[in-house]
């Protein structure tokens, strides 16, 4: 079977999947993105994300993270809601709503691996997603799934940028996709006023340590109080750049039942919120992604919200 014969394999099967997009690129050095991230790293813009410093080289070529890579498959999954919280409650970031999308994310690409390799047994990959030392973004760019929004976050033409990003890293040589040369955000700076933190520093310059997302996940500590009444009731992660972005009028409700939330989650009140018990947290954010904040963490961004 030959390259252009596996590629089509691969991408009718993530349509299959239930995928938005799927692109392929080379597992390659990335220069431009290398020194992009180090200026990034010697500002310090990421804050108390000592991780994002560690496996440097790794996170810049993914040949070195999987021996014999020579391709990486790009796929985009939908998370946009269908229904947002009731006004005046506590602010989930979207991509919270429903259970951890590591988990499902990884188990539709290890099914496109399983897949792929019923047609070409010798062919070795390894799933990734958000979870491992990867410049998931420039990928995505360079299998021409989208541009860098100013924002710092992935924008494609048909859907915006509500999905998540994942890869599978293969040993073959597949056909691949030309890169995004060109951006299209225009003269709109619409993500930029809007931050209330001031973390868009600049166009695709992002300050890590300033962004509402890191100051209630990432942020270990207690929240700086100059940030008093700039999170606009956010509680874990925020989408205002995202919400402000003309592109993501284009977003459609996803289908994936993985990632519906929990029944009465949507509904509760700000009164609901706040006086939420240990218990209620549990059931609640079973397998989701918000138990990284732990019971204690989510208490602590609802009193900071006071």
């Amino acid at each position: 079977m030959n390259s252009t014969q596996l590629s089509h394999i691969v991408k009718e099967k993530a349509h299959d999947l239930g995928f938005l997009a799927c692109g392929i690129t080379t597992a390659s050095h990335l220069p431009h993105d290398e020194a992009r991230l180090q200026t990034w790293l010697k500002a310090q813009m990421h804050g108390s994300m000592a991780y994002m410093a560690n496996n440097f080289d790794k996170r810049v070529n993914p040949s070195l993270l999987v021996n014999g890579a020579k391709s990486v498959v790009v796929v985009l999954l939908n998370y946009f809601p269908e229904r947002e919280q009731a006004a005046g409650s506590p602010i989930l970031a979207k991509f919270a709503y429903g259970k951890d999308y590591h988990f499902l994310m990884k188990a539709k690409l290890n099914a496109l691996l399983e897949h792929i390799q019923a047609f070409a047994p010798e062919v070795t990959g390894r799933a990734f997603t958000d979870s491992a030392p990867v410049l998931e973004r420039a990928l995505a760019v360079n299998a021409g799934l989208g541009w860098i929004g100013k924002n710092g976050n992935l924008i494609n033409k048909q859907h915006g940028s509500f999905f998540f990003i994942g890869e599978l890293m293969l040993d073959v040589e597949l056909e691949y996709d030309k890169p995004m040369q060109t951006e299209h955000c225009g003269k709109c700076t619409r993500c930029l006023d809007s931050c209330p933190t001031k973390a868009i520093e600049r166009p695709r310059i992002v300050n890590g340590s300033k962004c509402i997302s890191y100051l209630t996940i990432e942020n270990k500590g207690s929240i700086p109080e100059n940030y008093k009444d700039k999170l606009q009731n956010r509680v874990f992660g925020c989408d205002i750049c995202q919400d402000v972005c003309p592109w993501n009028r284009k977003s459609k409700p996803h289908r994936e039942p993985f990632l519906m939330p929990h029944a009465d989650l949507l509904g509760l009140s700000s009164a609901q919120w706040h006086g939420m018990s240990e218990d209620a947290f549990r059931e609640y954010f079973r397998k989701s992604a918000v138990k990284r904040a732990k019971y204690a963490g989510l208490m602590r961004n609802l009193k900071f919200l006071k």
